[in-house]
């Protein structure tokens, strides 16, 4: 009878164990789902406060960076201080501190973006490759189509990602695109699928690239207010402000003879290499140039007001070099001075 009731003992205490832990599981779950629905609920409310267009929602609830410290727009914004200086297709300018929204033109419309795609390519570059890789440049890479911007790179040089990078995106090198992608990825259609995953996360939801350097293929867009994105993500990388800030490079290239050789690479963007007066008490602290004939003459820029303010700056499609760098100069003087 003891041994009975020893065993109708355990017996009980390992239920009353099993039916406590089953409680504590079903509290549990019960309070994920109570943070889960308070934390939804806020999201919404965020996003559907007559800022973000419809069809982006669904997309943007999925993008790991568009929260409430990003600038969101639906509707054209004027701005009474900017002048037009000619036509473009798209152009912005955002208050990157405050999330402030003082110019919006046409800023959801998919345009071609030229070379400005390669801020894309750097920040994949940088978030999946090691700055001190050794890259060994393919035929395939110098095989660039005629009429491209190239970093003059020859089959069989080697250099190391870092330098890679500069050779991108100051002198904007179309052969530094493929290379970049080669490496990163094994073939550029793969560095594209790549691409375009890190832009759906980046909330770029209207953008769709099919190579790393821009030139022109009717499937590859994007839109003012995605490259504001990609701009935006990028900035958080010192290495990226490092390379767009400067006006040049120098580097050594090894070439596949085995020689050494000194290569200086020159920045794009006049508003750095001095062939372009900044508006006064503006400082433009970089970003990346675009132009094919399709998309026109492009150009986002990070700067700072007076006061240090930080702002993105975009503006795609003008008609030329020289109507790109008026309208551009004249959305920076626009910016607040106090």
């Amino acid at each position: 009878m003891r041994c009975i009731d020893n065993k109708n003992s355990y017996r009980k205490r390992r239920n009353r164990k099993k039916e406590l832990r089953n409680r504590l599981l079903l509290n549990l779950l019960v309070v994920i789902f109570i943070v889960a629905g308070i934390i939804i609920g806020v999201n919404i409310k965020k996003t559907t406060h007559g800022l973000v267009p419809n069809r982006y929602l669904t997309s943007v609830h999925k993008a790991e960076t568009y929260t409430e410290n990003l600038c969101v727009v639906n509707e054209e914004i004027t701005f009474d201080e900017f002048s037009r200086q000619d036509k473009f297709h798209g152009a912005l300018l955002f208050d990157i501190s405050t999330q402030e929204v003082l110019y919006a033109e046409h800023v959801h419309e998919r345009l071609y973006p030229a070379s400005t795609t390669k801020m894309l390519t750097i920040y994949v570059a940088l978030k999946y490759g090691k700055l001190n890789d050794i890259v060994t440049i393919s035929k395939n890479a110098v095989n660039v189509p005629n009429g491209s911007s190239v970093a003059y790179l020859k089959e069989g040089d080697q250099l190391s990602l870092k330098d890679l990078l500069y050779s991108l995106m100051l002198p904007s090198g179309n052969d530094s695109a493929v290379a970049v992608a080669e490496h990163i990825s094994g073939d550029v259609q793969s560095f594209a699928k790549l691409m375009n995953q890190e832009a759906k996360l980046l909330g770029a939801t209207n953008t769709h690239f099919v190579n790393p350097h821009g030139y022109h293929d009717k499937d590859h867009y994007t839109t003012a207010y995605d490259l504001y994105l990609i701009l935006n993500k990028c900035l958080q990388n010192e290495i990226f402000v490092e390379i767009v800030s400067s006006n040049q490079r120098e580097a050594i290239v090894k070439g596949a003879n085995g020689e050494s050789r000194p290569v200086i690479w020159q920045q794009t963007n006049q508003f750095i290499n001095g062939l372009r007066e900044v508006p006064d008490g503006v400082s433009v602290i970089g970003g990346k140039t675009g132009n094919t004939f399709e998309a026109g003459s492009c150009l986002a820029v990070h700067c700072k007001g007076k006061d240090g303010t930080p702002y993105i700056a975009i503006i795609m499609g003008a008609s030329s070099k020289r109507n790109l760098y008026d309208n551009m100069t004249s959305l920076m003087e626009a910016i607040p001075v106090e």
